[in-house]
């Protein structure tokens, strides 16, 4: 990647300042020259200044209010939540970006698993929601697991890569595996396994289905710890009870294990203990090295399902690019959330401020602002903001199966989602460090903003692998995620973000995730502009960036 490096005497003939955010932001397709750069108006520092806390705030409340009713896919929350980003987009000045359309069609399958289960284990039953949760993905009005042997998978972990397979040796074709989460690095930092405490795709839930239907398991079981999984069991209840989405494919699901569920803790040690195995030391053991173990017991639960092919949808908007319109830099984020659950007591909307209404909102004042700049970028800026996020990365996932802008012709993604509501930070807390070159412009752009790069806080909950950007990395176009870090850029915002923790704190997917007039958005302003500036650099630039050679995801 060539850095771009604009000479001062070009700054000082456009009236830029040494420190200023478009200090960087010359066209770099043709040599510049003074006459040239006089003759433009070169508006990026007012662009710039333009995105502000206030215009993130309108948009943000109403995605977030109870009109939208939580946004879930195929509802009326979806329908308003399409009419609205549509409407933003075309007053912004956007074009279509699937031909005459906004919008990009994603067939869905819906599948509702009855509330009316227990989990049989042994001689013990548990309950629904309160020591398991269960669900099936085939297209069957009813699955079950009937004595279903239980087999201890260690991680369930297959990698070559990594000289560990959990299965190996093993036959489990009709079998449920029980499965602990994350990898073997995250409680074994210092063993040099994997990649320590920051979480690999192979500690991700959707991976150990994955990997465990591929075994050809007839079911497949996690065990949840809060502190691996990066949540608390009240996420797992919540997110995979109700209506369960996949997309629809040829197969009907059969090729997935008929049963995909979570135990509690307490459960597990249970079922561990009755068949005379102590769970901590069964799980000490797979960390030493790839382990399974039969458990002698069994399983049995019915799953029964109601299920619906339905239709939702992405939204695709574009600014063309002035000299390299086919070529992209996608922005993307997600605008669907978990809907509303009518057997809560009081409040029963999950308005989804936090997650995602944030990184949307943020979407729409960017793409104002990238229709306001002078010059055009080279390339074309496109914004993605994809549905079924919170059901699997389904929207995006459907979107890079289905590219609408052909994958050889994306430059790169760079991903909103969940952005900060603490204040302005002194720091740019990157989300799987050290993974491309776009990590180059992002510090520029940092070091614009007076701000240093981090990494992310808590690499052991692997968000590399649970948000949008990994749809495209999956593909080989190199992805960004970065966000404000936790160092407050100043006394007062300290204190607020001190008070502000204790009242969101424990809301990521429940009810009280919802708008409060007394955020201080001004960090999610800075991180939009933080954003917009690299992607200008990316749009602008001479070559592509690439991956890292450290990096597991590159082009083929």
């Amino acid at each position: 990647m060539k850095k771009i490096i604009v000479p001062s005497v070009l700054m000082a003939v456009a009236g830029l300042s040494a420190c200023s955010p478009a200090s960087d932001q010359q066209d770099t397709s043709k040599p510049s020259t003074e006459v040239e750069v006089a003759s433009e108006v070169n508006n990026f520092d007012q662009v710039y200044a333009g995105i502000t806390s206030e215009d993130i705030r309108g948009p943000l409340k109403t995605l977030a209010s109870d009109e939208f009713e939580g946004r879930l896919p195929t509802t009326e929350g979806e329908e308003k939540t399409l009419d609205f980003l549509v409407k933003s987009f075309k007053e912004a000045g956007l074009e279509p970006g699937n031909g005459d359309s906004f919008l990009q069609e994603v067939e869905l399958m819906e599948i509702t698993a009855s509330p009316d289960m227990t989990l049989a284990i042994g001689n013990n039953e548990f309950a629904y929601k309160d020591d398991m949760v269960a669900s099936s993905k085939r297209e069957q009005d009813t699955v079950a697991l009937t004595d279903s042997e239980l087999v201890f998978v260690g991680y369930g972990v297959n990698a070559p890569e990594y000289g560990w397979n959990d299965y190996e040796g093993l036959d489990v074709e009709g079998k449920t595996v029980v499965i602990l989460v994350n990898d073997p690095g995250f409680e074994n930092p210092d063993s040099g396994k994997f990649q320590g405490t920051t979480m690999t795709y192979y500690g991700r839930w959707s991976y150990k289905y994955e990997e465990a239907s591929r075994q050809g398991a007839a079911g497949a079981l996690i065990v949840h710890e809060t502190a691996p999984a990066s949540y608390g069991w009240s996420v797992v209840a919540n997110s995979w009870s109700g209506p369960q989405y996949g997309l629809v494919t040829a197969d009907k699901g059969q090729s997935r294990v008929a049963v995909e569920g979570w135990l509690t803790l307490d459960a597990a040690k249970k079922v561990f203990a009755d068949v005379g195995m102590n769970f901590d030391e069964q799980k000490a053991k797979a960390l030493e090295g790839p382990y399974n173990q039969p458990m002698g017991i069994k399983a049995s639960v019915t799953v029964n399902n109601t299920f619906e092919k339905s239709k939702s949808y992405n939204v695709l908007a574009t600014v063309p690019g002035a000299e390299l319109p086919d070529e992209h830099v996608i922005y993307t984020s997600h605008w669907d959330h978990l809907g509303k659950d009518t057997s809560l007591e009081g409040d029963q909307i999950y308005n989804g401020a936090h997650d995602n209404a944030t990184g949307t909102a943020a979407s729409l004042v960017m793409a104002q602002a990238f229709s306001e700049l002078n010059p055009r970028p080279k390339r074309s800026v496109s914004f993605l903001i994809v549905t079924a996020e919170e059901q699997g990365l389904l929207g995006s996932k459907y979107y890079a199966d289905h590219p609408v802008i052909p994958l050889e012709k994306t430059v790169a993604n760079i991903n909103m989602d969940a952005m900060n509501i603490l204040g302005k930070t002194k720091d740019v807390a990157v989300v799987g460090m050290g993974k491309s070159e776009l990590e180059d412009y992002l510090e520029d752009a940092a070091n614009r903003q007076g701000r240093t790069l981090t990494q992310e806080d808590r690499p052991e909950a692997g968000y590399y692998y649970r948000s949008d950007h990994f749809s495209f990395a999956k593909k080989g176009v190199p992805a960004l995620y970065a966000e404000g870090g936790s160092t407050p850029a100043d006394e007062e915002t300290a204190k607020y973000r001190k008070r502000m923790n204790v009242i969101v704190t424990g809301c990521y997917h429940q009810v009280c995730d919802q708008y409060r007039e007394n955020w201080d958005l001004s960090g999610i302003a800075q991180d939009t502009q933080l954003l917009f500036d690299v992607g200008v650099g990316v749009a602008n630039a001479d070559e592509w960036p690439a991956w890292s050679e450290s990096s597991e995801f590159q082009r083929q």
